[in-house]
């Protein structure tokens, strides 16, 4: 091979190899949840007249996120139902029994909602659909929020987005019926259910590569 054709096979070369690395940067990427940055909230309408708030402490939640193409998909996230937390021990070992979540009985202990849709609009605002799995019976939901942008933790170095979502559910579709009549009229507690999720997420460091030898 004669020197020009050295250096245009070279200059080729170099250029696969760029192309197919800046495909990698800009592919999809995966995500995890900040857990320590990130809150899974509910509230209640306690008494017909007041608001009880509560949060699950312990969760996590994945999903791929394509940056160029502004797009998301294989949204997952597991809610440990034993750690519900509403800031009173009484109530909280009521949410725990089999009037609500029944967190003993097997395969109760964990909520899951898995993304089937998310679409996003040029404002930021986004929309999501899929299915959420409590007791063992999967509903559809749809949550609604905001996509606040992607920043690099100074930490890590690794991309971070963060987001806001909310939705709507009614408990006793997924077998959650406890309730109480009041005197007066009414009930001690709502069956509808306004769910709040506010997130950071980094995205995930690539695994190490094998070594040789």
């Amino acid at each position: 091979m004669n020197r020009s054709l050295m250096t245009f096979a070279a200059l080729v070369g170099g250029l696969l190899i760029s192309t197919s690395a800046l495909a990698d940067k800009h592919g999809p990427a995966k995500y995890e949840l900040d857990k320590a940055h990130s809150n899974i909230e509910f509230r209640v309408k306690h008494l017909m007249v007041a608001n009880v708030k509560g949060h699950f402490n312990t969760f996590e939640g994945a999903f791929n996120f394509d940056e160029k193409a502004k797009k998301v998909t294989d949204v997952v996230v597991s809610i440990d139902t034993a750690s519900v937390d509403t800031n009173n021990k009484d109530r909280d070992d009521h949410l725990r029994n089999a009037d609500f979540f029944d967190v003993t009985k097997p395969g109760m202990d964990k909520m899951t909602f898995k993304a089937k849709e998310f679409a996003a609009t040029p404002g930021k605002a986004i929309t999501v659909k899929g299915d959420l799995t409590i007791k063992g019976q999967t509903k559809p939901v749809t949550l609604t929020g905001k996509f606040h942008g992607v920043t690099k933790n100074p930490f890590t170095s690794m991309p971070k987005v963060a987001f806001e979502l909310s939705g709507k559910i009614n408990r006793k579709d997924w077998g959650l019926n406890w309730n109480k009549a009041l005197d007066g009229g009414g009930v001690v507690v709502s069956d509808e259910v306004q769910i709040t999720i506010e997130a950071e997420a980094d995205q995930a460091k690539p695994a190490d590569a094998p070594k040789k030898g």
